[in-house]
């Protein structure tokens, strides 16, 4: 297997396990209104993720690192050509870190209110855009000749590629409030199950959408596999979360992203980023790849420091795997 292909590979990976870990954060943000009742449970709801969504953010780092030193044609294009809705993704990041950060800082009602309302809206605004892009770039964009990005803003806002967008804003919100059912207990376990329900069913109805569209345009064997799996995996979710069995429900939903994320990339291959133009020149894992000697370095660097910090990941998650309860969180701010 050519090294092209493995980095076009480890890249795909790379985003599975961002939308697996950051999916669900993106999720708790979002129902941070609709679940917490009081300041403590909102308290509650954050503490669930509070010592793993920083890590979790890694994937993104490095699937962006990745993306720059393996496929820097792809990369100059993409964040050239997709600036606006990736500054704004950018920004509502750093905004929802602040409000994690120093929510908790000054004892006013007022004071947290506003953070959590950056909260809400810096997991809203990545989990709508992120599918947004992701439906671009498989539907394709218009690419020059010159492997420059030839459209607008508005080009980006097209019926496929919004539904992708509701379909990863509708399966994060799925998948928080599964993790909220898995990692707390008492009323809000038994609230965020009912929402994790009613949540399944439009998430089944617009993911099956899309991955439908998607295979219907690109017809690939594999794509039409994974898409079958991953529309298995998230109708299998949903007797699970009746059943509150959270275990089994977080695994199936978990399952779905990955399977989704695999079904796009697999579709896209060996495409990176197609062109909508009759006269352009679309991207691929050939043309918009590094040296070989670079692609060989970087391998051997991934394989000495992944297992680090998969380990690293790994143990925090197992350090903090406890249910909370509102028991758990003190009356009042010190």
């Amino acid at each position: 297997m050519e090294l092209t292909t493995v980095w076009f590979a480890l890249i795909a990976i790379l985003w599975a396990g961002y939308f697996l870990l950051e999916g669900f954060d993106f999720g708790v943000g979002m129902l941070l209104p609709v679940l917490a009742r009081d300041e403590r449970e909102r308290r509650l709801l954050i503490n669930t993720i509070g010592p793993v969504w920083d890590g979790n953010e890694v994937w993104l780092l490095v699937a962006g690192g990745a993306t720059f030193a393996a496929f820097p044609e792809w990369y100059a294009t993409l964040f050239s050509g997709f600036y606006l809705p990736l500054l704004v993704i950018l920004v509502a990041l750093i905004v929802r870190g602040l409000a994690f950060e120093y929510r908790g800082k000054v004892d006013s009602p007022q004071w947290r209110h506003r953070w959590d309302l950056c909260i809400i809206a810096g997991s809203f605004v990545p989990a709508l855009l992120w599918g947004v892009a992701f439906g671009n770039i498989v539907r394709g964009v218009p690419i020059n000749a010159e492997h420059e990005y030839a459209g607008t803003f508005l080009t980006l806002l097209n019926p496929y590629a919004l539904l992708g967008g509701l379909t990863t804003l509708s399966l994060f919100a799925l998948h928080g409030a599964v993790f909220l059912a898995l990692k707390t207990d008492g009323d809000v376990r038994a609230r965020a199950g009912r929402l994790a329900f009613r949540l399944s069913l439009p998430a089944v109805a617009l993911a099956g959408s899309f991955l439908l569209w998607t295979q219907l345009t690109h017809d690939d064997a594999w794509g039409w596999a994974l898409s079958a799996a991953a529309a298995a995996a998230l109708i299998g979710a949903v007797p699970a979360v009746r059943a509150r069995r959270e275990g089994w429900a977080f695994l199936a939903t978990g399952a779905t992203l990955v399977l989704a994320v695999a079904a796009l990339f697999v579709t896209l291959f060996p495409d990176v980023m197609p062109t909508t133009l009759a006269g352009g020149d679309s991207l691929t894992v050939t043309n918009a790849s590094s040296t070989p000697y670079t692609l060989k370095v970087m391998t051997w660097v991934a394989v000495c420091f992944t297992p680090i910090v998969l380990g690293y990941q790994s143990w925090t998650y197992w350090v903090f795997r406890r249910r909370l309860r509102v028991e758990h969180i003190p009356a009042a701010h010190p």
